[in-house]
């Protein structure tokens, strides 16, 4: 089963805080180090003070952002709403020249229990949970929500819009550094809450962002339990903070994560095609638009990933999906399927030979244009471009219990942080 439960959010107060654009930020996970510092110098009281502050030596970080928290609460730059309530969240935003929408709403899910209907699609790393488990220990607070889907067979969004949203102005608009139009509403009418948890009792949760605050949070509850003579499994540290959307939306956009690797001082790149001939045929296209487009179109039919270098770009068809048969004994089809897997396990792996974790030689870019830049910047580096993983993939090997490779997934546009926090009691 699937519990979910209104809160008493706290918000920037708006009388002390005119702009608000100015104190929210992206989730801590794609902040690059550039942006952390555009954030941090933007103003005081922007909350990536408190998410993601910068080191200084000898001081502790994570102390320091819960100062913050709680002056700012003292000060009133942060209040808490008086009465429990889900908050309706609407997202506008443009792709590729389409302008889309995309509707859900924040409200608290019950942590991973026995009979638990959460279910995660990508494998999490050590020190970001380390990182997020020291911040919760001392802020002792969902920050931003983690980004959850479901089939939403009952059509509970589109019908809590309708009925509760429509006519009513928001209490937040924002607009975004990515132009993304940010609306939020409250939801506090006792029968409008009952509905929603009613509907959503029985759905499957997938996670999209935030697999890390998931499994921080389910860590964090389990050393506060250990802390009570007698739980009860209500108090506020058995939830987490989440913001739900419909996996049918048109505005659900899954955008690829492409890899940038650093090549060894060895590397040919005659030689490295001709093994790569072994497994893919490679086709040249001289102009970006036009290989943009064909990536995207043959990615619907067959398995392709995208190749640049020295400004030359490459689609590599693989021969034949027997092929996959021979990768990754232990798993699915459905897994061995994902372009991902494949660019991992034959390019990565065998051909460059080198290991799928190695932090120095592997960077995830989202942005195509921002990967062909370093690219050129660069002799050393290589691109490999992958199409989107589709929803039903997800959603498919979730339920088998298989988690993708990390980094496989860029739900868009993300959630911000700081339009609504979960305070936990103490």
């Amino acid at each position: 089963m699937t519990e979910i439960q209104p809160f008493n959010g706290i918000i920037y107060n708006q009388e002390k805080i005119r702009d608000l654009s100015r104190v929210v930020c992206p989730p801590y996970d794609v902040i690059s180090a550039v942006r952390q510092k555009h954030y941090l110098a933007l103003d005081g009281h922007n909350l990536i003070h408190i998410l993601l502050g910068k080191d200084v030596p000898g001081e502790d970080k994570y102390r320091r952002a819960a100062d913050y928290f709680n002056s700012w609460i003292k000060e009133g730059i942060l209040r808490q709403d008086e009465q429990p309530a889900v908050y309706f969240y609407i997202q506008q935003y443009k792709l590729k020249g389409e302008s889309k929408t995309r509707m859900g709403f924040i409200s608290l899910l019950g942590l991973g229990s026995a009979d638990s209907c959460v279910f995660a699609h990508e494998h999490t790393r050590l020190e970001p949970k380390e990182d997020r488990f020291k911040l919760i220990k001392r802020v002792k607070a969902n920050l931003s929500p983690i980004f959850v889907v479901f089939p939403d067979s009952k059509r509970i969004i589109q019908r809590i819009y309708q009925k509760y949203i429509a006519d009513k102005k928001p209490f937040i608009e924002i607009n975004d550094d990515e132009k993304v139009l940010h609306k939020v509403w409250r939801i506090d009418d006792p029968r409008a809450l009952e509905e929603i948890k009613e509907r959503v009792h029985n759905e499957d949760i997938f996670i999209a962002d935030g697999h890390h605050r998931y499994e921080v949070a389910c860590m964090y509850r389990d050393q506060m339990r250990g802390k009570l003579a007698a739980p009860t499994g209500r108090e506020s540290f058995n939830y987490i903070m989440a913001y739900f959307t419909s996996a049918d939306s048109r505005g659900l956009s899954i955008l690829p994560i492409h890899r940038l690797i650093q090549l060894s001082p060895q590397f040919n790149m005659d030689s490295f095609k001709l093994k790569l001939r072994d497994y893919f045929d490679i086709e040249e296209v001289k102009d970006s638009v036009r290989f943009m487009f064909l990536m995207e179109k043959a990615g619907a039919s067959e398995h392709v990933l995208g190749m640049y270098k020295d400004k030359k770009y490459w689609l590599l068809r693989l021969k034949n999906v027997k092929i996959l048969d021979r990768m990754t004994q232990d798993k699915p089809l459905e897994y061995k399927s994902l372009d991902v897997t494949i660019l991992n396990y034959i390019i990565i792996k065998k051909v460059l030979g080198m290991g799928l974790d190695d932090k120095a030689d592997i960077e995830f870019i989202h942005d195509a244009n921002e990967l062909i830049k370093r690219v050129d910047s660069d002799p050393g580096y290589i691109a490999f471009l992958l199409n989107p993983v589709k929803m039903r993939q997800i959603m498919s090997l979730a339920l088998k219990g298989e988690r993708m490779p990390a980094k496989s997934t860029y739900f868009y546009p993300k959630v911000l942080s700081g339009l609504v926090i979960h305070k936990h009691q103490t």
